[in-house]
Order: C-alpha cells, then structure tokens, then sequence
C-alpha cells in the first residue's frame, strides 16, 4: 500500500471513528444557526435604515434567533417620504448591510422573492398577469348565423381578455371548432347546419388581482404561475438587481401560501391539455362545465385539475427553484392553498414549509385558555403534507410557519405556545419559522410597528423579556430532530384522484389548509386512525410511488426513507401503471396494505377503455378478497397483500411494532434513526402525565434522556419486559422529553435523576411584598401582600391598565428535613417568571407546569425566593383604545383582529397580571425501582 493509500484509510477510519463517536455521544448536539427558531421579518414600506437594523438584528440573535426572513409589506402612515422601493440600490445597499450584520451576529438571511404575497411586481405586463377563463354562449338553430360580434361582453375585461376557443355543440353530439370562422372584427362565417347548436365562446380573461399587502416597489399584477415564460420574464428583475448591485445572494428564497385567487387557466392550457391528457378538453367544454354524463365529467374535470397541478409544478416551482439554485440559495415553499398535488409540489423544493393557523386545545392541566380564540386549523394531517415530501425526497428540513393567529394580538403567552410547537415538532418539523416579527426602529413609540396577522416576537412585546428560554428549547429540540433520518411506520398512498373526483360544483379545486375537511375526509381519518393505532406515518404521490423500491423487504422510497409498507386507505382510483407497480413491489417482497378493497377505476377520460382493461388485468392477478370484514394476509411473490375492513386489524395485520406510548399512555411522538440506534421527541399533549415503565418499538442496550426545557440529561432507567425495551419515564402533562437509544452500546452516563414527591409540601403563602422592576405606566412603592392574586387587583389605578414586570419576594423557613430534592411550583403565572433563591438564578418558568427543583439553591433555616412575573400587553392596549391613542397607523389592512374584522381592544377585559399561586415546595425523595 502506497503513502497515499495508507493517508487515505486513516482518514476514513477516522471520519468512521468520528461518525460513531457523534452517534453515541451522550451530550446535546451541536446547535447549528438552522436549529435555531428562525422569523419572518416584515419591513414595513421597507422603510429601514442601517443603524435600526444592526439595532433589531442585535436584539433578535441576543435572545437567541438563527436566522431571518425578509417580506416587505405595506407602509407605516406618514412615513412614506423614508419608503425604499423594492429592488432599488438603496433597498439592495440595505439587504448588503442586512447580510453583513447576519454573518457578524451568527445569523442567516432569507428573502421572499417579492413583496406581500403572492408573487407579482410592476414589471408583470398583463400578457403575464395571472389568468382566468370566461365562458360566452350562444344558441343558433339550423339555418341561423350569430348576427353579434363573438367579442367579450364583461366589460372588465375589455381590452384584456383574448378568445382562445370557439366551439359549436349540437344536441345529438356533434363538435366543431369555429376558431378559424371568425373574421378580424370577431364576425362569424357559419350558417348553422340542421337542429339546434349551442355554441361556446372561451375567452382567457385576466383576474386583475394585485399584490396583496405590497411593499412599495412590489406593486402590480399577480404573475401567471402557470406560465414558465412569466415565471421566468418575473425573475429576471430579481437577476437584474442582483448583478447591478453586486450584492450577495440570500441563503434563500420563500415563497407563502398560494392565494392566487380565481386563476384557473392559461393561454396554452387547451394545448398543454391535449399533450398531457391525449384528448382535445375544448371538445368536452359541457362536461367541463357539468353537464351531461356524470361519470365523464368526473374525468374530464380530474384530468383539467391534474394538468394544472403539472403546469403549476413543472413551469412555476421548478422553474423557480433551479433559478435559485443557479445563483447559489436555495427554495423554501408553502404549496398549500394551490390547484397542485401538494406531496409532489413540496418535494421540488428544498424546504418544504407548512403552517398553523389557530391554536390547539390538548386540555393540558394547569394552561390557561383564552376567552377570545379561533378555530384550529392545525391538524396534523395537514401539518404532515410539508415533513412527508421531506421523508420521500430526502430533504433534511421541514419549516413551519409557527403560530399564525394563535390568540388575538397582545394576548399570546409563552405557555400558549408550546403545545402548537411540539405538535409541529411531532409533526416532523425541524425548522421552525415564527410568524413574525417586525421591524420596527428603536425610537418609535410603543408598541411599535406591528403586522396584523401575528404572534408578535418582537422586543416591543413584553413576552419578548423571557423569550430566550423558550428559543433555547425549540435550539435543543430542533438539534436532535436535524440529526439521523427520519423513522416512520408506514408510507400512505395519497388518493389524489378521488379527491379531485370529488367537490365537482366547479372545475377549480384548491387543497387550502381551511378546507381539507371538506376535500378530503376519509383521508384525514385514515391518517388520524393510524396515529391513534400507535403508528406513524408518511404520504407518497403516485410520482414517489413509481421510484419507490424495495430493499430486505423494505420499501426505500427516492430519498433513501425507509418504511415497512404501503397503505392504501378505501382507494377507488389509482393509474393503471402505479397499481402495476405496487405489484411488483409487492413480488420482490413489500407488504401492500388495501383497506376497504382493491381500487377499481383508472383516472380521466383519455385513452380510458385501454387503461381499464390494464387495471382490471392487474386486478385479476391479486388473491380473491373472500370476505369484507375478515382481515387477509396473502403471500404474493416474496411478500404479502394484505386485504382489511379497517385500519386496526390491517395495522396488526403488518406485525409492525407500534409504539405503545401513542395507544397505551396518551402520549405523543417523532422517532429519528443514527448510527447507533433512535432518538425519540415525545410530548405529552393531553390532560395528564406519565410516571412509569413505557416500551418502545425499538430496541436498545441503554439511553439517555435530554430535558429541552432546561439542558439536563442523564442515563435512562431501562428494562426488557415482555420481549420489548422499556424506559422510565416522568413527564408532566403538557411536557417533552428527548430519548436517545443505543441498541447494541450500554453507555456509560451520569444517572438521569428520577424522583418522587413526599407526602407534605410547603406552603408560601404569607408575607409576600412586590413591588414594579418595568411598568409602563410608571407604578412605585412596594405592596404588602397577603394572599397571592393579580396584581390588578391592588388598590393602584394604573395595576389595572399597565404592562411591566413585578418582583415578588418573600422569606420562608425550611425545615430541616431530609430531601433529595425541592420542588418550587408557583402555580398560576401571569406570564413568565424569573427565579432567584438566596440571591441565586434558578431559572426562568415560561410553560406550564411553573415549576423547578431548587435542592442545590434552599438550606434549612430561613431562605429568601425572589420572582419577577411579566404580565402581557394586552391591558395596556386596551387602555390606549379606551383613551383613543392612535397607534394604528399603517397603511392598507391596519390591524384587524383575529377574524379578521376591524375594531378595537377599548372592550376587552382586565386580563389578570402577575404571580396568582399557590405557590409550594415539596421535598422529593429519589425513586426507588
């Protein structure tokens, strides 16, 4: 072996050292800027600076932010003379400061690829504009010629719409395009042949929608996204600006939700339909449109809504990544709301992005819940759409947008936040974005400028003050979740052609987050019915379907995820060549589930008669279903089919482990694999906790546990009990653990500290005294306080009407008992609370449960335990409507509330403030097992 051969192998036994070494490691990993919570930064009117952006920057990677996401919006009134236009060198020279600050802080820097949403500029020209189709008719009888012009009628769009088609229909079926019968002026030279014609006019209108909430500079039409020609005429703006001003790429480009109102077709889409479907769609115009035989307009209408799907993926995503990718940055994309296959279109993206609306109610103990809510659209089935194209594709990151409208403004809590953050994180987010902050300079009066549409995490709002813990905990739960690969159960087929055989009252059909109840609910609870069963699973399209192999009787989609079989839940339609290849898959030793039967149709209309002879000779070769309420196992090839009424016996049925602690214990869970063995996030989002013995599907020589919310870790009790792993776990209801298994490797780790409560506990209930650290308005003095309640009820005008914070004191005597530990729990916190004993930090409470073991800070005899509470601002607001201070004052939408209604806060209540109690201390006795 020569020298460079001999470098080489220990080079690679030292990375495979390494890699082994990462893997067993007990410490926390490594907290890259991208495990980090990230933000949308809005900028209003652009109007920034480069000492408030060093100034807000700084503020943001001090609580601990990774990156930022730049969107400009609207303006703030009366400022516009400091508006910068969008793309301008003087917004350009501000995205260079921005990026240079980013590097010094540590932080990483994204950008929307236009202002307000959706994509649109003043360089989209009209021929670009998103498009609509219009529908004219007319009737002739046999003999007849159309007297009137075959020009557009809606005067809107005059000027704008172009005929595209004209079509003649008679009532025994005959078709005939007239396109070319038209004259210069839009006359028509035909005589109607014998009987009764009805004649269609396709014109393709424009939607004249703008830019919704535009920056200045960002105004003008929405870009046709079905077009590649616009998509690519739109960022040429972008190449334009970068190269003139020489200013650095970001790290990437994001694209919202697509609310793309009303367009539904193309100038090409009649030609893009025949090249993609076979047939002519102007020949079926009165199936499109709903009449005549309802089985044909279920295709015709599936087959239009699947060519806008690929128009949509291949001419705008696509397009639009590969641009990215040429200047170096990369994509990050919510497909919700779009006509498009969303598995399909996230995964052409590099980070497919999903997005809560609303908040969730788990009931966990102890957690506040607002009187003034919305209804949670944040279900997990549709939070799974962006981490499933992930999983398939091999994509290592899914983003969410975090905790859009999850109470009104002013009113958000930290604890308010957690369970929709862990619900993200089981969900198989790894990439949290807030939804947002904004920017807002150091000199504008409180509360500074604010978006409406928002969980403000911003340093205006008084939760900001005891954010960092809570960035700390999404930093340490996303440092786990980025690690290894994802570990899912099942791949579930997505049924998309039945769901777009379903919703036929009109030919468009979007999967918005506010409506997939509606679109798709057999499929929701299928998905719900699965993770209920103990399982998780991932969606696959028929396009990651067609790539999927099988690998030890594994199924190893395109992206490397493995999963241990395919479910199809009650599908009726599926192409001819996906069912072909389940088959295969099956023969060369996948299991394939079907659940309520085969399918039995094919999709669309063209080639039809083909395709279903192939589907039924498919049909044919799979074993004979001999019962419709008896769950089958069949071998087939080298593995099985399996045939089941529902999803619990065709689950068994797999003989998968599930994870008991999902069925058995309430609890919630992600499990990732590594080298070495798993790593679980496991969250208790119910109405109670876990002290006990919980087997895992997994098994492991030892593990150890990681607390996100405090950085503690230690080795895991663990057991063999029924032929499964078991660990010991204590967790509150509302809380998380991190658990990290090494299945051959028994690690060697200082002890995770189990303990248990004893039976009395201390009550601190007398000679509190507070008095306001902050408060705004101004309150002095200190306050004796007898019995612990909000401190708006003290006999001081401005408690009632004030944001701050307030530090609670009190001494206590402590026995001189024999405890492992003490538990401090305060009880009902007002919002957050930071800790000190004997002048001494024991950390700062943000989620419930309020509570700390402080053994190591308390001694017997007298000890002094110090709070700062924090309240909200949502008192203080309110008193500013009350007395008609004018805060709103931005431009266009203002601030509305949470149903998106105009208004004020001047009727909200007095929303308690402060440390409410009891608050005790238990000593706590280790647990004997």
């Amino acid at each position: 072996m020569n020298k460079l051969n001999k470098l080489g192998s220990v080079a690679i036994c030292l990375l495979a050292i390494t890699l082994n070494m990462s893997a067993q490691t007990t410490s926390w990993p490594a907290v890259k800027a991208e495990a980090k919570p990230w933000a949308r930064w809005w900028w209003l009117g652009s109007a920034v600076d480069k000492a408030n952006l060093t100034y807000n920057m700084s503020e943001y990677a001090a609580k601990g932010m990774g990156g930022l996401e730049i969107t400009p919006i609207y303006g703030v009134q009366g400022n516009d003379a400091n508006n910068i236009s969008y793309l301008s060198p003087k917004w350009m020279e501000m995205l260079t400061h921005t990026e240079n600050e980013a590097a010094r802080l540590g932080m990483k820097i994204d950008m929307n690829t236009g202002t307000g949403w959706p994509f649109g500029s003043p360089e989209v020209t009209i021929e670009d504009a998103a498009c609509k189709v219009v529908f004219q008719d007319y009737i002739l009888k046999a003999g007849e010629t159309l007297k009137e012009p075959v020009t557009i009628s809606d005067t809107k769009q005059q000027g704008v719409a172009k005929l595209s088609r004209l079509m003649a229909f008679s009532a025994d079926g005959k078709k005939l395009d007239l396109t070319t019968r038209l004259d210069k002026t839009g006359r028509l030279q035909w005589k109607a042949p014998r009987g009764e014609w009805h004649l269609t006019a396709v014109f393709v209108g424009k939607t004249l929608q703008k830019v919704k909430r535009a920056a200045p500079g960002g105004e003008g039409w929405v870009m046709n996204h079905f077009s590649k020609q616009a998509v690519t005429n739109y960022l040429g703006r972008f190449d334009r600006a970068f190269a003139q001003n020489k200013t650095a790429y970001p790290h990437s480009f994001f694209n919202d939700s697509y609310e793309v109102f009303n367009a539904d077709w193309t100038p090409d889409l009649f030609e893009q339909f025949q090249l993609r479907r076979g047939y002519k769609l102007e020949e079926y115009l009165p199936e499109f449109r709903g009449q005549g035989n309802a089985d044909v307009v279920a295709r015709v209408v599936s087959d239009y809504r699947e060519t806008l799907s690929d128009l949509l993926q291949e001419n705008f995503t696509k397009t639009w990544t590969d641009w990215a990718h040429s200047h170096g940055s990369t994509t990050r994309n919510q497909a919700h709301g779009s006509p498009g296959n969303l598995i399909d279109l996230y995964a052409t993206v590099d980070i497919p992005e999903c997005e809560s609306f609303g908040i969730s109610d788990f009931h966990i103990k102890g957690l506040r819940v607002d009187s003034i809510r919305k209804t949670n659209d944040s279900d997990i089935s549709m939070l799974k759409y962006a981490s499933s194209a992930a999983h398939i594709s091999g994509k290592p990151l899914t983003s969410s947008e975090t905790f859009t409208w999850l109470t009104d403004h002013f009113r958000t809590s930290l604890s308010q936040c957690k369970p929709d953050l862990d619900l993200f994180f089981i969900s198989g987010v790894n990439h949290v974005y807030f939804h947002g902050t904004t920017y807002s300079p150091k000199e504008a009066a409180w509360p500074g400028w604010k978006f409406y549409a928002t969980v403000d995490m911003s340093p205006t709002n008084t939760i900001w003050r005891d954010a960092a813990p809570l960035f700390s905990y999404i930093a340490r739960c996303q440092s786990f979740l980025q690690e290894g690969k994802p570990d899912i159960d099942f791949l579930v087929y997505l049924p998309i052609y039945d769901m777009r055989k379903a919703d036929l009252k009109k030919p468009y059909q979007a999967f918005t987050i506010h409506e997939m109840a509606e679109k798709a609910p057999k499929f929701i609870e299928a998905i719900h019915a699965i993770i209920k069963n103990g399982y998780d699973v991932d969606y696959i399209s028929d396009q990651f379907v067609r790539s999927t192999t099988v690998n030890q009787g594994k199924l190893q989609t395109i992206g490397g995820a493995d999963y241990k079989a395919i479910l199809l839940p009650d599908v009726k339609t599926i192409p001819d060549d996906v069912m072909a290849h389940l088959l295969s898959l099956a023969k060369e030793g996948a299991t394939v589930v079907f659940v309520g039967g085969y399918p039995q149709d094919v999709p669309g209309l063209g080639n039809l008669n083909q395709r279903k002879t192939l589907l039924d000779k498919l049909l044919l070769a799979l074993p004979k279903i001999t019962s419709e309420t008896k769950t089958e196992v069949m071998p087939f090839g080298k593995g099985n089919i399996v045939i089941a009424p529902d999803y619990a016996s065709a689950l068994a049925a797999c003989k998968v482990q599930k994870e008991n602690m999902r069925t058995d214990l309430g609890l919630s869970c992600i499990r990732r694999s590594n080298e070495t063995g798993h790593h679980y996030f496991i969250s208790s989002l119910q109405d109670k906790g876990v002290d006990g013995w919980v087997p895992l599907a997994v098994n492991a020589q030892s593990a150890v546990l990681f607390d996100p919310m405090n950085g503690n870790s230690g080795k895991a009790k663990i057991r063999r009990n029924n032929g499964k792993t078991e660990v010991y776990l204590q967790l509150k209801s509302g809380g998380s653990v991190i658990l990290k298994t090494f299945e051959t490797t028994d690690v060697q780790a200082a002890a995770w500290h189990y303990t248990e409560p004893e039976k009395s506990s201390l009550a601190i209930s007398k000679g509190w005294s507070m008095q306001f650290t902050e408060s705004d308005p101004a309150i002095s003095g200190t306050f004796a306080i007898d019995t612990l309640s909000s401190w708006t009820m003290l006999n001081e005008p401005n408690a009632k009407i004030n944001k701050g914070t307030a530090c609670y004191s009190v001494e206590f005597e402590l026995p001189a008992a024999a405890a492992a530990d003490w538990q401090l729990n305060l009880g009902d916190v007002r919002e957050s609370a930071r800790v000190r004993i004997n002048g001494q930090d024991a950390g700062t409470l943000w989620a419930v449960p309020f509570v700390a073991n402080v053994g190591k800070l308390v001694h017997p005899g007298k000890n002094r335990l110090e709070v700062e509470v924090t309240n909200l601002p949502a008192n203080r607001i309110a008193d500013y409507d009350r007395r008609g201070v004018n805060w709103r004052i931005f431009n266009e939408i203002n601030m509305v509330n949470l149903f998106y209604k105009p208004g004020t806060y001047a009727d909200w209540g007095t929303v308690p403030s402060g440390l409410l109690g009891p608050v005790t201390l238990t000593p706590l006795k280790d647990k004997k097992f």
